[in-house]
């Protein structure tokens, strides 16, 4: 099995953080990843091919915000809150509970209600 690059807590930079948090796919994962705790991939529920759903779980990985680890053949993603919060202080708090604030109406939610609404 390949292994997968993770970035030290001191590699981890600032524009890879908010460019990995810019995509409303990937702050919901991340979003649902903080309320629920670590989660295999193939469980968000989102409108989205699995292989782009890989490719945001990489651009993710690869930024530092969640660590992957392979469990079988799932991934697993957890965040990186304590690297993250070393790196940069409240960013990932107020990123996400601006996000929350934010409710459906924001990006991705959007979409996410729709699915809710067709089952």
């Amino acid at each position: 099995m390949k292994l997968l690059h993770h970035p030290d807590r001191k590699d981890i930079q600032l524009a890879s953080v908010l460019y990995a948090l810019s995509d409303p796919v990937r702050l919901y994962v991340v979003s649902e990843i903080r309320k629920h705790g670590a989660q295999a991939c193939n469980s968000f529920k989102v409108p989205i091919a699995k292989s782009t759903l890989t490719h945001h779980a990489r651009t993710l990985r690869e930024a530092g915000v969640v660590h992957t680890q392979a469990q079988g053949t799932q991934r697993i993603l957890s965040l990186r809150t304590e690297d993250l919060d070393e790196r940069f202080p409240g960013l990932l708090d107020s990123v996400l509970v601006a996000y929350e604030k934010a409710g459906p109406g924001e990006g991705f939610g959007e979409q996410e209600e729709e699915m809710k609404e067709q089952g």
